[in-house]
């Protein structure tokens, strides 16, 4: 069997390493054989981040996709499909080394938006924007039905998300007026009329904003002039908008006086469920779910049942220092920036004789910025703001987003200040439009969506800091008061928490 040959080829290769960096890669190359072999869907948590598209994990399913006698595609991000394309494994799959019949030494491998050719018996390379635009829009029927990797599928909800949203810019309302002179009046006063109330919205960290029913009828009114445009960009917007359950909102550019507006679903699972049954899937991610069958990811993307397989980090060489002061202000209060600030300091303080990088992550914008003057203050050049530039004992000061996409570009950080849960902002009109869609329907908003997508994000901020047996420092006293707090926990295992600081405990 393919899993028999594929446990002997890897088990070589990581012999001829020296020590393996992942303690799982036989299970999981297994496990992906077996898929390979039978056709069955699976669902892999690797506990390491997407954005660490080097990971020797990666050798676990690139090796059967490489001597899998069927063809098979893997979709991913483009600095994963460029660092797969790096491999040269041909000392290790060679006719020489394989001894079943049916597996292949030299497949070849391509790498574009759209399928070869219905001949094609290699590994073809794509990215999710790609393979998700081929699906939704049935292209490429040739290549529905072979073996599908998705590596990264932490961010499949945004991948989807981005891919479906049809956006209306300032350059289309005037190549509208100019191909439709006969109602220049009626599309200029509507966009005026749109630019006046958007720009009566009081500014927010996101400039963005729902659009209201009135502003909604305002466009509809347009729509309705039965505008025979050829402007592609216009049929996909009133496509898109005239779909049930959509997300409607604008993008306001203050300094230019000018609005974007756009649409996606709300519910990206409806738009998913058709897609899975095409072809058998192994998806992997680095943290979905405290589940290992991943019961509430598997229902946002509209993925039935799977086999399932999660790979914990390793108590003896993965644990993290886990500091939660008590008696800590809760982050809605007027005292909580000072005392942020104030442990903060104490902290680097405390820390001031370790070399290394210290990260404190904010996910409040204006907070961020104070907190990032104070600092600066006391420890100067250090202190860098969302940069990966830093110091060999820089302090860097980010926000989310920006760790996410930079933790696998710096070196492990030694200390992690995290200032507090990172529970989606009901402020951000994005996400209070997905709430309010989980409450029409009576469901459950917080446990199905806001806590779940907190805590994975909060496992793949504190995954660098495991492979230093750093400290986390958690400032969100709700963990504390709160009945999700054990969720939390549970999410920040293996970890030794403690509520004192200890000189000693830091530089150990």
């Amino acid at each position: 069997m393919i899993e028999v040959e594929v446990h002997h080829l890897l088990r070589n290769l990581l012999k001829s390493q020296g020590a393996a960096t992942w303690p799982h890669h036989l299970t999981m190359a297994r496990l992906v054989a077996r898929a390979l072999r039978l056709g069955r869907n699976a669902l892999i948590q690797t506990g390491v981040p997407p954005s660490y598209p080097d990971h020797s994990y990666r050798l676990s399913y690139w090796i059967p996709l490489l001597v899998w006698h069927q063809p098979a595609i893997v979709v991913a991000p483009d600095s994963i499909l460029t660092a797969l394309q790096r491999l040269n494994l041909s000392e290790w799959i060679n006719p020489e080394t394989l001894n079943h019949p049916d597996l292949i030494a030299d497949k070849p491998i391509l790498r574009g938006e759209s399928w070869p050719d219905e001949d094609f018996r290699g590994v073809w390379l794509t990215t999710p924007q790609a393979w998700l635009s081929n699906r939704f829009n049935c292209q490429n029927p040739s290549s529905q039905g072979i073996v599908t990797v998705i590596d990264g599928v932490d961010d499949l909800e945004t991948w989807t998300r981005e891919t479906l949203t049809v956006s209306w810019h300032p350059q289309d309302w005037n190549d509208l007026m100019l191909q439709h002179p006969e109602h220049r009046d009626m599309i200029r006063d509507t966009r005026v009329q749109l630019t006046r109330i958007l720009f009566q919205h009081p500014p927010n960290p996101y400039q963005c904003y729902l659009l209201d029913l009135p502003e909604q009828e305002m466009l509809e009114q347009l729509y309705q002039l039965n505008l025979d445009s050829v402007l592609i960009q216009w049929q996909k917007f009133w496509q898109r908008w005239q779909l049930p359950e959509q997300l409607k909102w604008a993008v306001v550019d203050r300094t230019s006086g000018t609005f974007s507006l756009s649409c996606s679903p709300v519910d990206v699972a409806s738009e998913l469920k058709p897609l899975w049954p095409q072809q058998p899937v192994v998806l992997i991610g680095g943290a979905l779910d405290l589940d290992k069958t991943a019961p509430i990811f598997r229902q946002s993307v509209g993925l039935g049942e799977i086999t399932g397989v999660k790979f914990t980090p390793d108590r003896q060489s993965q644990l993290i220092q886990l500091y939660i002061p008590s008696g800590l202000p809760l982050p809605n209060t007027p005292q909580y920036q000072s005392a942020l600030i104030q442990e903060i300091h104490t902290l680097l303080c405390m820390s001031l004789s370790l070399q290394g990088l210290s990260v404190l992550l904010i996910g409040d914008v204006p907070l961020k910025a104070q907190v990032s003057t104070a600092i600066a203050a006391e420890f100067g050049s250090r202190v860098q703001v969302e940069t990966t530039d830093l110091p060999e004992n820089g302090i860097l000061v980010t926000g989310w987003e920006f760790w996410r996409q930079s933790q696998g570009h710096l070196p492990p950080p030694y200390l992690l200040v995290i200032a507090t849960l990172p529970i989606p902002s009901l402020e951000d009109p994005l996400v209070a439009g997905q709430v309010a869609y989980y409450k029409q329907r009576r469901l459950d908003w917080f446990r199905f969506y806001l806590l779940p997508t907190a805590l994975s994000e909060l496992q793949r901020a504190v995954a660098p800091v495991r492979q230093s047996q750093g400290v986390v420092a958690l400032f969100d006293s709700r963990v504390l008061h709160r009945s999700y707090g054990e969720q939390v926990f549970t999410a920040l295992s293996p970890s030794a928490r403690i509520d004192y600081l200890d000189r000693f405990w830091l530089e150990q």
